[in-house]
């Protein structure tokens, strides 16, 4: 079991950097051999300056593996360290490879002593001995390409996985953007329009079935025609007049050409609810809620108000009591359409109004504006 270690430490290596080195010892294989062919053809005619360059090829090949291993070390520092680093390590090599270049060339020949390896060094420092230099930056660079694609790749992947849990996020927030007290407040009405009108009680449950359908239906990432959502408020607010019956009125105020606009889904439903909740329902004479929906330029406008208790209320704006309310629907459209899209607020004693703008600029949104039109006019003939 011992014997596999080593071999377990080469399967940890990531496959990219064996490819490099494998590429890296190719090239100076190429480079090495030709350069020695020439020197041999040209200058010195001796197969010995073959087995030098041999030795000194897998001598070049055992320090790359060190320059993957150091500049791995280096990169967890700050540039400035990671440059004082490199500058070392090159020199380090230099001395390494110049040294085993000395012993090749002068000591084995005899020639021995401090001054020979300083002048032998001191030679190739000149332009022919500058290519140790370059191996060391050349691998040096080949590192640094690789750990910079592998960041983004590491970016990308950091990126989609947050994207995927956001959507998750926003899926489950939707699916429970239902206010749980909606829904047992309607149960209790239902059950009381059973004693006095059961035709009213069916309208009842047919409108709270469309709702939750609706609901289930709804995803994070899709967007809906504001004609569908509408039909979800209205679904919502007749229930909500079940209740509150004669106290509670509601207009809307939609300009025709944004029926086919396209939104995210539940994107009014918190909005209406936090006026119902908290303008309309604590207030004895209750009030109306409006909601507005204006195109200008390239611009729409969505607004809902009320003249409830605004300012008054004991807790205002705060949206639906499990906790996403406006707060999610105001991420939701930044989120989406950009920062200036964001939900604004005012409010003072009269009442108060949420409101916000999205952009109208594509022409896919005025074909399906004029397509939602065509198929009202359709419908009313």
């Amino acid at each position: 079991m011992y014997n596999l270690y080593p071999l377990k430490f080469l399967e940890d290596i990531p496959r990219i950097w064996k490819k490099a080195y494998l590429w890296l010892c190719f090239w100076y294989a190429i480079n090495y051999g030709v350069g020695t062919f020439i020197e041999w053809e040209l200058n010195t005619p001796h197969t010995y300056i073959f087995w030098n360059a041999l030795y000194l090829f897998e001598a070049l090949c055992l320090l790359i593996i060190g320059i993957f291993f150091y500049s791995n070390w280096l990169f967890q520092f700050s540039i400035y360290v990671q440059v004082a680093g490199h500058a070392i390590g090159a020199t380090l090599h230099f001395l390494i490879m110049g040294s085993l270049s000395y012993y090749l060339e002068n000591y084995v020949e005899g020639y021995i002593g401090w001054d020979v390896w300083l002048a032998h060094l001191q030679g190739l420092l000149r332009w022919e001995g500058l290519h140790f230099h370059d191996q060391y930056i050349i691998t040096v660079g080949v590192y640094y390409v690789i750990s910079y694609f592998k960041g983004l790749q590491k970016r990308e992947a950091e990126k989609s996985e947050l994207s995927l849990k956001n959507r998750e996020m926003q899926i489950s927030l939707l699916k429970s953007q239902i206010n749980p007290h909606f829904l047992f407040n309607t149960l209790n009405s239902i059950n009381t329009l059973i004693g006095s009108s059961k035709e009213q009680a069916r309208k009842v449950i047919t409108q709270l079935s469309d709702i939750f359908r609706y609901a289930l239906d709804s995803h994070g990432d899709q967007m809906v025609k504001l004609i569908h959502e509408l039909d979800f408020i209205d679904n919502y607010i007749r229930i909500q007049q079940v209740r509150f019956g004669d106290r509670m009125k509601f207009v809307k105020q939609v300009d025709f050409t944004c029926l086919g606009v396209e939104i995210p889904p539940m994107i009014l439903q918190p909005l209406v609810e936090n006026s119902v909740k908290y303008g309309i329902a604590p207030k004895d004479d209750g009030g109306t809620i409006i909601l507005t929906v204006k195109r200008f330029n390239n611009m729409i406008f969505f607004e809902v108000k009320d003249d409830g208790l605004g300012s008054n209320a004991k807790k205002v704006m705060d949206g639906s009591s499990s906790g996403v309310g406006l707060n999610n629907t105001d991420l939701r459209l930044k989120s989406i359409f950009g920062p200036g899209s964001g939900l604004r607020i005012r409010s003072n004693e009269w009442g108060y109004s949420v409101s916000f703008f999205i952009p109208f600029e594509d022409a896919e949104q005025q074909n399906q504006v004029s397509s939602t039109i065509d198929e009202l006019n359709s419908k009313a003939v």
